[in-house]
């Protein structure tokens, strides 16, 4: 007994700590239940040292020593950063000891030692898992710690290590399941003995602090001293606007979030006092003021308030001559329409591209000269210019092609010249320089064979490209 009277002093020395000024949410735990002590671990055996000592874990029958009764009680408090210390107090009695007399061929046999008192002291470092698996009901950890063990008319210190699963069922209630081995350290004595001790009990969590009494802990609660709302940190929000009194612009009246709390009466997301209009709903940017047209600029300054139109002209549109949406101040084709994205032009369509290649193919030059040959190729490039004038914001190449006679040097100098010729002829009729490119590609990129005279005749071209 007199070991028992050392266990029952040691946990009511630990509740007696538990009993001072807690700072933190139910940082302290206390747990109560059934313990089980197998002392096959340290019997050895004719097998492996994994198997002669870890073999039968759970073979409760044979190895446990069960008393049935609350055998354990532990207090722990939580120290931060997932770890907890704690002392753990038991109590057991004996009557299955695992032994082995040493000879390889014989396995281990249980005997009863006298239905021996045990009597533990232990203390430990846990750390949980629960955070790191984001959860609140599975509560996985590991522990290391060590104690004194007191077994029959021995005693022996012991180095522990152990892990456990707690299975929370409210916030502060829990099941606490554990295994820990612990390693003898002592005298030769027989009953000095590592052994594995396991634990089954329930855990109550406590000391969390809440002042205010709404629910929510000191810890927690960003208005500790004022009751208040848990969506709101435990803050109070008098006229229940969703938006908490030290947040709240004006907290005795129901107003919206995006206003600071202050009550908006048009609804149009500016406070009655900023809104120019506060009667008649209107934009933030016009101080609360409607715009029919939707221009930007206020129904009470604006010469056409149900036509948009911008702030330079007084809130009407600006002119559209050829009614293609770009206004004539920034259309470069004002009287041709054309889409905003070409700037007010026209965009070039595959049906004019094809007359101007058409147009380009047969203009002919003098043989090995850069100068026309045909009397109807001022006619096929005035048509080239009047359709290039409809396209002024496009820019266009032509390019000049020779065949295959004369020497590379030759015909690239030719090509160069001939297309500079058709490009010079149509700036002759008013295109401009910035829109019309020239390059020669000499006999490199021919169209047809340079075997035959028909090819030839294919290949001795200037063809027109858009650019852009």
């Amino acid at each position: 007994m007199k070991h028992l009277n050392k266990l029952f002093v040691a946990v009511l020395m630990a509740m007696g700590v538990s009993s001072q000024a807690q700072d933190s949410n139910n940082p302290w735990a206390i747990a109560f239940g059934v313990n089980a002590v197998d002392f096959r671990t340290s019997a050895g055996g004719p097998g492996g040292w994994l198997n002669d000592h870890f073999s039968q874990p759970f073979n409760v029958k044979e190895n446990w020593n069960i008393l049935p009764s609350v055998s354990y009680l532990s207090v722990s408090r939580y120290v931060g950063s997932n770890f907890s210390v704690g002392l753990q107090g038991s109590v057991n009695k004996i009557d299955k000891l695992v032994m082995w007399d040493g000879n390889p061929s014989q396995d281990q046999y249980v005997i009863n030692p006298g239905d021996l008192m045990y009597y533990g002291i232990d203390g430990k470092v846990k750390y949980s898992f629960a955070k790191l698996i984001k959860s609140k009901v599975i509560d996985p950890s590991l522990h290391l710690g060590g104690g004194y063990t007191f077994f029959g008319d021995s005693s022996f210190g012991t180095v522990n290590a152990g892990a456990g699963l707690t299975l929370w069922f409210t916030e502060n209630v829990g099941l606490e399941l554990g295994t820990t081995y612990k390693k003898a350290f002592g005298t030769s004595d027989i009953l000095v003995r590592s052994h594995a001790q396991h634990t089954a009990g329930i855990v109550f969590k406590f000391g969390g602090k809440d002042t205010d009494g709404d629910g929510i802990y000191d810890k927690e609660d960003a208005c500790p001293e004022v009751a208040g709302l848990k969506q709101f940190n435990g803050c109070p929000d008098t006229d229940g606007d969703g938006i908490i009194d030290s947040e709240d612009a004006c907290p005795e009246v129901a107003g919206v979030a995006a206003l600071k709390g202050c009550p908006d009466a048009d609804g149009d997301g500016i406070t009655d006092a900023e809104d120019a209009c506060p009667n008649v709903a209107g934009l933030a940017s016009l101080k609360g003021c409607p715009d029919a047209d939707k221009d930007g600029v206020a129904d009470k300054d604006d010469k056409c308030p149900n036509v948009a139109g911008p702030k330079e002209n007084a809130g009407c549109p600006w002119p559209d001559t050829d009614k293609d949406g770009v206004a004539d101040k920034d259309d470069a084709c004002p009287e041709v329409a054309g889409p905003a994205s070409n700037k007010g032009c026209p965009e070039v369509t595959q049906e004019a591209m094809d007359q101007l290649k058409s147009q380009a193919r047969f203009i002919y030059f003098n043989s090995g000269k850069s100068t026309f040959k045909s009397a109807d190729v001022p006619k096929r490039l005035d048509a080239m210019a009047e359709l290039l004038k409809n396209y002024p914001n496009s820019e266009f190449l032509i390019e000049g092609h020779t065949d295959s006679d004369g020497s590379d040097a030759f015909n690239q100098k030719l090509s160069e010249d001939r297309a500079a010729a058709v490009k010079n002829a149509l700036l002759d009729r008013g295109l401009s320089s910035s829109k019309i490119k020239s390059v020669g590609y000499g006999e490199s990129m021919p169209v047809a064979t340079n075997k035959t005279a028909a090819g030839k005749a294919l290949n001795r071209r200037t063809e027109v490209k858009l650019v852009k």
